[in-house]
């Protein structure tokens, strides 16, 4: 298979950084995206020594997912080094560890704007590229807070449950064009998310949940999300701990799984 252009925010750590050198092992073009320029150079380098990925197959472009305005000048910029987007991975976020009651509005709206619609905003002006095409690949990394509620995460739960919506519905509309729409459903992954988390104030949480401490290695789920993209699946879950059996619970018997949920709190 030829390689492709695969353009991955929130690209400087965790599952982004960790896919990046799936897609680097496989030969691909990249495009690494976030707001800390020193870190995408870090990934940049671990790719192209790692996996032995030329200068010329790595482009590092910061950008921030709120700042709509400048996203169509960035996909003018990698149509322009590479000429063409086969894969976009929508993988910037924000967490939240906060009680409603205690959590500012302020921080529902900072979840809002960097979870659901820098996402939608970064896809809609990639879109037109693929759609002119007929040919392109989607994808947006969700949670399964995007399909349980969960106690101190009303904002992430309502954000994640936000984008899958939004993407199950653009799947409906484009895939007759040729555009495939991935949604990645992570459990508990060992990447930094609860310490970069929203507290109720807007200030970082700082602590690592013990769920994360003993989730899934971060390396092993970008290994299960690459063969899930390679595949075009149109969900694809991964985790190992008892948080996935809850996306089943959910669909045989949503009042136990509220019962579980309570109990969490």
């Amino acid at each position: 298979m030829s390689a492709k252009t695969v353009w991955i925010t929130g690209a400087s750590s965790g599952i982004g950084e960790a896919l990046a050198l799936q897609f680097a092992k496989n030969g691909d073009r990249l495009v690494l995206s976030a707001r800390r320029e020193d870190e995408l150079e870090r990934v940049a380098e671990r790719c192209r020594v790692a996996a032995g990925t030329a200068t010329g197959q790595v482009l590092v472009l910061p950008l921030d997912v709120t700042d709509w305005d400048s996203l169509p000048g960035k996909v003018e910029t990698v149509l322009a080094q590479f000429g063409t987007i086969d894969l976009l991975v929508n993988n910037a976020g924000v967490s939240q560890r906060s009680l409603c009651k205690d959590t500012d509005m302020s921080v529902y709206q900072k979840l809002m704007d960097v979870d659901v619609m820098g996402q939608i905003a970064l896809t809609k002006a990639v879109l037109p590229h693929m759609l002119e095409r007929g040919s392109g690949h989607l994808a947006v990394t969700s949670s399964v807070a995007g399909k349980v509620g969960a106690p101190m995460r009303t904002g992430y739960c309502a954000a994640k449950h936000a984008v899958m919506g939004f993407f199950d519905a653009l799947r409906a509309e484009v895939e007759g064009q040729g555009v495939s729409v991935s949604t990645i459903t992570p459990g508990f992954i060992r990447t930094d998310i609860s310490r970069n988390a929203l507290a109720g104030d807007g200030s970082a949480y700082g602590k690592e949940d013990e769920d994360i401490a003993t989730g899934m290695d971060v390396t092993e789920c970008a290994e299960v999300v690459f063969k899930g993209l390679e595949a075009k699946k149109r969900e694809i879950p991964v985790g190992k701990g008892k948080e996935m059996a809850a996306l089943w619970i959910k669909r045989i018997s949503p009042e136990a799984l509220f019962r579980m949920a309570r109990a969490r709190s």
